[in-house]
Protein backbone atom coordinates (compact mmCIF):
# COMPACT_ATOMS: atom_id res chain seq x y z
CA UNK A 1 0.00 0.00 0.00
CA UNK A 2 1.36 3.39 -0.95
CA UNK A 3 0.36 6.48 0.94
CA UNK A 4 1.48 8.96 -1.71
CA UNK A 5 -0.11 6.77 -4.31
CA UNK A 6 -3.31 6.68 -2.34
CA UNK A 7 -3.50 10.44 -2.38
CA UNK A 8 -3.58 10.44 -6.13
CA UNK A 9 -5.98 7.58 -6.75
CA UNK A 10 -8.88 9.78 -5.73
CA UNK A 11 -7.48 13.28 -5.91
CA UNK A 12 -4.75 13.84 -8.50
CA UNK A 13 -4.11 17.35 -7.20
CA UNK A 14 -3.32 15.95 -3.75
CA UNK A 15 -0.32 14.14 -5.11
CA UNK A 16 1.01 17.33 -6.62
CA UNK A 17 0.64 19.06 -3.28
CA UNK A 18 3.00 16.54 -1.72
CA UNK A 19 5.89 17.72 -3.78
CA UNK A 20 5.36 16.81 -7.42
CA UNK A 21 4.37 18.90 -10.36
CA UNK A 22 2.97 18.04 -13.74
CA UNK A 23 5.40 17.52 -16.53
CA UNK A 24 5.38 19.30 -19.83
CA UNK A 25 6.53 18.76 -23.40
CA UNK A 26 8.48 15.63 -24.35
CA UNK A 27 8.72 14.50 -20.73
CA UNK A 28 5.04 13.60 -20.85
CA UNK A 29 5.76 11.09 -23.58
CA UNK A 30 8.69 9.54 -21.77
CA UNK A 31 8.38 6.06 -20.35
CA UNK A 32 10.85 6.94 -17.59
CA UNK A 33 8.31 8.41 -15.14
CA UNK A 34 5.90 5.54 -15.86
CA UNK A 35 8.65 3.06 -14.98
CA UNK A 36 9.23 4.91 -11.70
CA UNK A 37 5.54 4.67 -10.79
CA UNK A 38 5.38 0.98 -11.67
CA UNK A 39 8.54 0.31 -9.67
CA UNK A 40 7.03 2.16 -6.71
CA UNK A 41 3.83 0.11 -6.88
CA UNK A 42 5.79 -3.14 -7.08
CA UNK A 43 7.92 -2.07 -4.13
CA UNK A 44 4.87 -1.22 -2.00
CA UNK A 45 2.98 -4.43 -2.59
CA UNK A 46 5.94 -6.79 -2.37
CA UNK A 47 6.86 -4.96 0.83
CA UNK A 48 3.35 -5.70 2.08
CA UNK A 49 3.83 -9.37 1.19
CA UNK A 50 7.04 -9.45 3.25
CA UNK A 51 5.11 -7.80 6.09
CA UNK A 52 2.66 -10.72 6.05
CA UNK A 53 5.59 -13.13 6.37
CA UNK A 54 6.86 -11.08 9.32
CA UNK A 55 3.55 -11.20 11.22
CA UNK A 56 4.13 -14.60 12.87
CA UNK A 57 7.23 -13.09 14.50
CA UNK A 58 5.93 -9.69 15.56
CA UNK A 59 2.16 -9.71 15.05
CA UNK A 60 0.22 -7.25 12.91
CA UNK A 61 0.66 -4.37 15.36
CA UNK A 62 4.35 -5.10 15.74
CA UNK A 63 4.83 -5.00 11.97
CA UNK A 64 3.05 -1.64 11.79
CA UNK A 65 5.32 -0.27 14.51
CA UNK A 66 8.47 -1.53 12.80
CA UNK A 67 7.38 -0.07 9.47
CA UNK A 68 6.41 3.35 10.80
CA UNK A 69 9.26 3.77 13.29
CA UNK A 70 12.03 2.67 10.92
CA UNK A 71 10.57 4.62 7.98
CA UNK A 72 10.24 7.71 10.21
CA UNK A 73 13.88 7.45 11.30
CA UNK A 74 15.04 7.24 7.68
CA UNK A 75 12.80 10.09 6.44
CA UNK A 76 13.64 12.37 9.37
CA UNK A 77 17.35 11.75 8.85
CA UNK A 78 17.13 12.45 5.11
CA UNK A 79 14.66 15.37 5.15
CA UNK A 80 15.79 17.01 8.42
CA UNK A 81 12.54 19.01 8.65
CA UNK A 82 12.60 22.38 10.39
CA UNK A 83 10.69 22.27 13.67
CA UNK A 84 10.42 26.00 14.31
CA UNK A 85 8.38 28.59 12.48
CA UNK A 86 5.19 26.55 12.14
CA UNK A 87 1.80 27.68 13.42
CA UNK A 88 -0.51 25.76 15.71
CA UNK A 89 -2.70 24.97 12.69
CA UNK A 90 0.35 23.60 10.85
CA UNK A 91 1.12 21.24 13.71
CA UNK A 92 -2.55 20.27 14.05
CA UNK A 93 -2.65 19.35 10.37
CA UNK A 94 0.55 17.30 10.40
CA UNK A 95 -0.43 15.46 13.61
CA UNK A 96 -3.86 14.63 12.17
CA UNK A 97 -2.07 13.42 9.04
CA UNK A 98 0.07 11.17 11.25
CA UNK A 99 -3.00 9.84 13.11
CA UNK A 100 -4.68 8.97 9.80
CA UNK A 101 -1.48 7.31 8.61
CA UNK A 102 -1.11 5.20 11.75
CA UNK A 103 -4.78 4.18 11.78
CA UNK A 104 -4.71 3.30 8.09
CA UNK A 105 -1.69 1.05 8.57
CA UNK A 106 -3.01 -0.61 11.74
CA UNK A 107 -6.31 -1.42 10.06
CA UNK A 108 -4.70 -2.59 6.81
CA UNK A 109 -2.27 -4.96 8.50
CA UNK A 110 -5.08 -6.34 10.64
CA UNK A 111 -6.88 -7.04 7.35
CA UNK A 112 -3.97 -8.78 5.57
CA UNK A 113 -3.45 -10.90 8.68
CA UNK A 114 -6.91 -12.38 7.95
CA UNK A 115 -7.62 -12.17 4.21
CA UNK A 116 -5.51 -12.38 1.00
CA UNK A 117 -3.43 -9.34 0.11
CA UNK A 118 -5.17 -8.75 -3.24
CA UNK A 119 -8.61 -8.83 -1.65
CA UNK A 120 -7.52 -6.48 1.14
CA UNK A 121 -6.14 -3.86 -1.26
CA UNK A 122 -9.21 -4.16 -3.50
CA UNK A 123 -11.55 -3.44 -0.57
CA UNK A 124 -9.27 -0.70 0.73
CA UNK A 125 -9.30 1.13 -2.62
CA UNK A 126 -13.02 1.70 -2.15
CA UNK A 127 -12.20 4.48 0.32
CA UNK A 128 -10.37 6.69 -2.19
CA UNK A 129 -12.89 5.74 -4.86
CA UNK A 130 -15.80 6.86 -2.68
CA UNK A 131 -14.00 10.13 -1.96
CA UNK A 132 -13.47 10.68 -5.68
CA UNK A 133 -17.18 10.12 -6.39
CA UNK A 134 -18.19 12.52 -3.61
CA UNK A 135 -15.76 15.25 -4.65
CA UNK A 136 -16.65 15.05 -8.32
CA UNK A 137 -20.45 15.28 -7.81
CA UNK A 138 -21.06 14.07 -11.38
CA UNK A 139 -23.86 11.68 -12.24
CA UNK A 140 -21.56 9.42 -14.29
CA UNK A 141 -19.66 8.59 -11.11
CA UNK A 142 -22.67 6.57 -9.98
CA UNK A 143 -21.70 4.20 -12.79
CA UNK A 144 -18.20 3.82 -11.39
CA UNK A 145 -19.61 3.31 -7.90
CA UNK A 146 -21.93 0.58 -9.21
CA UNK A 147 -19.03 -1.07 -11.03
CA UNK A 148 -16.96 -1.09 -7.85
CA UNK A 149 -19.90 -2.47 -5.88
CA UNK A 150 -20.25 -5.29 -8.41
CA UNK A 151 -16.57 -6.06 -7.89
CA UNK A 152 -17.03 -6.20 -4.13
CA UNK A 153 -20.02 -8.53 -4.46
CA UNK A 154 -17.97 -10.84 -6.68
CA UNK A 155 -15.02 -10.70 -4.32
CA UNK A 156 -17.18 -11.66 -1.37
CA UNK A 157 -18.97 -14.45 -3.24
CA UNK A 158 -22.33 -12.78 -2.65
CA UNK A 159 -21.62 -12.33 1.05
CA UNK A 160 -18.48 -12.04 3.12
CA UNK A 161 -18.67 -15.70 4.13
CA UNK A 162 -15.90 -16.55 1.63
CA UNK A 163 -13.64 -13.93 3.20
CA UNK A 164 -13.03 -13.60 6.91
CA UNK A 165 -15.73 -10.99 7.75
CA UNK A 166 -13.55 -9.30 10.37
CA UNK A 167 -10.67 -9.03 7.89
CA UNK A 168 -13.00 -7.59 5.25
CA UNK A 169 -14.30 -5.00 7.72
CA UNK A 170 -10.75 -4.06 8.67
CA UNK A 171 -9.93 -3.54 4.97
CA UNK A 172 -13.01 -1.37 4.45
CA UNK A 173 -12.17 0.66 7.56
CA UNK A 174 -8.60 1.07 6.26
CA UNK A 175 -10.13 2.45 3.06
CA UNK A 176 -12.03 5.01 5.10
CA UNK A 177 -8.82 6.08 6.79
CA UNK A 178 -7.12 6.14 3.38
CA UNK A 179 -9.68 8.72 2.30
CA UNK A 180 -8.93 10.78 5.44
CA UNK A 181 -5.23 10.37 4.72
CA UNK A 182 -5.76 11.80 1.23
CA UNK A 183 -7.41 14.95 2.57
CA UNK A 184 -4.73 15.65 5.17
CA UNK A 185 -1.83 14.70 2.92
CA UNK A 186 -2.88 17.47 0.55
CA UNK A 187 -3.29 19.97 3.41
CA UNK A 188 0.12 19.01 4.83
CA UNK A 189 1.73 19.36 1.43
CA UNK A 190 0.44 22.93 1.19
CA UNK A 191 1.76 23.86 4.65
CA UNK A 192 5.21 22.21 4.63
CA UNK A 193 7.96 22.35 2.00
CA UNK A 194 9.24 19.31 0.09
CA UNK A 195 8.65 16.11 2.07
CA UNK A 196 9.07 17.75 5.49
CA UNK A 197 5.41 17.34 6.41
CA UNK A 198 5.49 13.69 5.36
CA UNK A 199 8.54 13.03 7.56
CA UNK A 200 6.95 14.77 10.55
CA UNK A 201 3.64 12.96 10.05
CA UNK A 202 5.47 9.65 9.81
CA UNK A 203 7.16 10.49 13.11
CA UNK A 204 3.81 11.25 14.73
CA UNK A 205 2.34 8.02 13.40
CA UNK A 206 5.35 6.08 14.66
CA UNK A 207 4.93 7.49 18.18
CA UNK A 208 1.24 6.55 18.17
CA UNK A 209 1.90 3.00 16.98
CA UNK A 210 4.84 2.33 19.31
CA UNK A 211 2.81 1.46 22.45
CA UNK A 212 0.63 -0.91 20.41
CA UNK A 213 3.64 -2.68 18.94
CA UNK A 214 5.34 -3.02 22.31
CA UNK A 215 2.10 -4.34 23.83
CA UNK A 216 1.72 -7.04 21.17
CA UNK A 217 5.30 -8.01 20.34
CA UNK A 218 7.41 -6.75 23.26
CA UNK A 219 11.07 -7.74 23.07
CA UNK A 220 10.46 -9.58 19.76
CA UNK A 221 10.71 -6.19 18.05
CA UNK A 222 14.41 -6.06 18.98
CA UNK A 223 15.39 -9.45 17.56
CA UNK A 224 18.00 -8.66 14.85
CA UNK A 225 16.35 -10.78 12.15
CA UNK A 226 12.96 -9.22 12.90
CA UNK A 227 14.46 -5.73 12.80
CA UNK A 228 16.09 -6.57 9.46
CA UNK A 229 12.81 -7.70 7.92
CA UNK A 230 11.07 -4.69 9.45
CA UNK A 231 13.62 -2.40 7.83
CA UNK A 232 13.00 -4.12 4.49
CA UNK A 233 9.26 -3.50 4.88
CA UNK A 234 9.86 0.16 5.85
CA UNK A 235 12.15 0.75 2.87
CA UNK A 236 10.00 -1.13 0.34
CA UNK A 237 6.59 0.07 1.54
CA UNK A 238 7.42 3.66 2.48
CA UNK A 239 10.83 5.18 1.77
CA UNK A 240 11.56 3.78 -1.70
CA UNK A 241 8.07 4.25 -3.21
CA UNK A 242 7.78 7.79 -1.79
CA UNK A 243 11.05 8.70 -3.46
CA UNK A 244 10.17 7.08 -6.79
CA UNK A 245 6.68 8.56 -6.89
CA UNK A 246 7.81 12.09 -6.03
CA UNK A 247 10.45 11.88 -8.76
CA UNK A 248 7.85 10.61 -11.23
CA UNK A 249 5.38 13.38 -10.37
CA UNK A 250 7.94 15.99 -11.39
CA UNK A 251 7.76 14.69 -14.97
CA UNK A 252 4.38 13.02 -15.20
CA UNK A 253 0.88 14.58 -15.21
CA UNK A 254 -0.75 13.83 -11.88
CA UNK A 255 -3.89 12.51 -13.58
CA UNK A 256 -1.84 9.92 -15.49
CA UNK A 257 -0.12 9.01 -12.24
CA UNK A 258 -3.51 8.49 -10.59
CA UNK A 259 -4.68 6.13 -13.33
CA UNK A 260 -1.48 4.09 -13.04
CA UNK A 261 -1.92 3.83 -9.28
CA UNK A 262 -5.44 2.45 -9.80
CA UNK A 263 -3.65 -0.77 -10.73
CA UNK A 264 -2.57 -1.30 -7.10
CA UNK A 265 -5.05 -4.18 -6.45
CA UNK A 266 -3.66 -6.12 -9.43
CA UNK A 267 -0.08 -5.58 -8.25
CA UNK A 268 -1.09 -6.66 -4.74
CA UNK A 269 -2.74 -9.81 -6.07
CA UNK A 270 0.43 -10.63 -8.04
CA UNK A 271 2.62 -10.10 -4.98
CA UNK A 272 0.27 -12.24 -2.90
CA UNK A 273 0.47 -15.04 -5.47
CA UNK A 274 4.26 -14.97 -5.96
CA UNK A 275 5.35 -14.42 -2.35
CA UNK A 276 2.47 -15.79 -0.27
CA UNK A 277 1.06 -18.35 -2.75
CA UNK A 278 -2.39 -16.76 -2.47
CA UNK A 279 -4.09 -17.86 -5.69
CA UNK A 280 -7.17 -16.05 -7.03
CA UNK A 281 -10.29 -17.67 -8.41
CA UNK A 282 -11.62 -16.40 -11.78
CA UNK A 283 -14.41 -14.54 -9.95
CA UNK A 284 -11.90 -12.84 -7.64
CA UNK A 285 -9.77 -11.86 -10.61
CA UNK A 286 -12.80 -10.35 -12.34
CA UNK A 287 -13.70 -8.51 -9.12
CA UNK A 288 -10.27 -6.87 -9.02
CA UNK A 289 -10.59 -5.88 -12.69
CA UNK A 290 -13.98 -4.24 -12.01
CA UNK A 291 -12.64 -2.21 -9.07
CA UNK A 292 -9.59 -1.14 -11.12
CA UNK A 293 -11.86 -0.06 -13.99
CA UNK A 294 -14.06 1.90 -11.57
CA UNK A 295 -11.02 3.67 -10.08
CA UNK A 296 -9.67 4.59 -13.51
CA UNK A 297 -13.05 5.77 -14.68
CA UNK A 298 -13.57 7.92 -11.60
CA UNK A 299 -10.17 9.57 -12.05
CA UNK A 300 -10.76 10.23 -15.74
CA UNK A 301 -14.22 11.64 -15.05
CA UNK A 302 -12.89 13.98 -12.40
CA UNK A 303 -10.10 15.23 -14.67
CA UNK A 304 -12.48 15.70 -17.61
CA UNK A 305 -14.88 17.67 -15.43
CA UNK A 306 -12.29 20.26 -14.42
CA UNK A 307 -12.45 23.65 -16.11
Amino acid sequence: MSEVAGASVALPEAAGALGGQEGAGPARRSLGPVALVVAGALSVQFGAAIAVLLMPRAGALGVVTLRLVLAALVLLAVCRPRLRGHSRDDWGTVVTFGVAMAAMNVLFYQAVDRIPLGAAVTLEVLGPLALSVIVSRRLVNLLWAALALAGVVLLSGGGFDRLDPVGALFALAAGGMWAAYIVFSARTGRRFPQADGLALAMGAGALLSLPLGIWEAGAALLVPSTLGLGLAVALMSSVLPYTLELLALRRLPAATFAVLMSLEPAVAATAGFLVLHQALSPAEGLAIVLVIAASMGAVRTQVAGKP
